[in-house]
């Protein structure tokens, strides 16, 4: 139940401050005490609504002992007036408590949202990280595997080279022997 009338109360604030974006200054009723909200700046108006402890209001302008204030009433908006000086300028104890409970209710979904995520995120590079091994040695084999085609792709060439070399020798003798075989023809003078 009090949780209930806890978030009521922060809901009630955040539609309230929502409401009152025009800067307009916004009080707290402070001590214990119940309020009554007239129609007009004296107890002899009508009464339009009722104020505790720790309810917010905007203070609408500031006249001699009395305060115009705009309140949110269960039946709507409620524009009146108050003594002055029952209003304080931040939130008293009670609701700052509760402000600061919700806080950390959200704070601490926040929190374990976070750490799911954090053990999600470390568990991902644990398995990035032992890929990333394999991978390394693969990339080395692959090197390795590459080096050895390169160097074995060579040997049809030194091969050929070694070919033309040793026909170019054969030729060259077989020309030799040819060439000497013959007798050139000499001229005499």
């Amino acid at each position: 139940m009090k949780h209930k009338q806890l978030s009521g109360l922060i809901c009630f604030l955040v539609l309230f401050a929502a409401g009152n974006s025009a800067g307009a200054e916004i009080g707290w009723v402070r001590g214990e005490v119940r309020l009554n909200v007239r129609t007009g700046p004296s107890t002899e108006y009508r009464i339009v609504g009722v104020l505790k402890t720790g309810d917010s209001v905007s203070v609408l302008s500031r006249g001699e002992n009395w305060t115009e204030v705009e309140t949110q009433q269960s039946d709507g908006l409620k524009r009146g007036w108050i003594p002055e000086g029952y209003l304080r300028a931040q939130p008293p104890p009670s609701v700052r408590l509760g402000q600061a409970e919700a806080r950390v209710v959200e704070l601490g979904t926040t929190l374990a949202t976070v750490q799911k995520e954090a053990e999600q995120l470390r568990n991902a590079h644990a398995d990035l990280a032992s890929q990333d091994g394999a991978q390394q040695a693969q990339i080395k084999e692959l090197t390795m595997e590459n080096m050895e085609l390169k160097a074995g792709a060579r040997y049809p060439e030194w091969i050929t080279g070694a070919a033309i070399f040793a026909a170019g020798m054969v030729l060259g003798a077989w020309i030799h022997r040819n060439s000497a075989r013959r007798q050139p023809a000499r001229i005499r003078l």
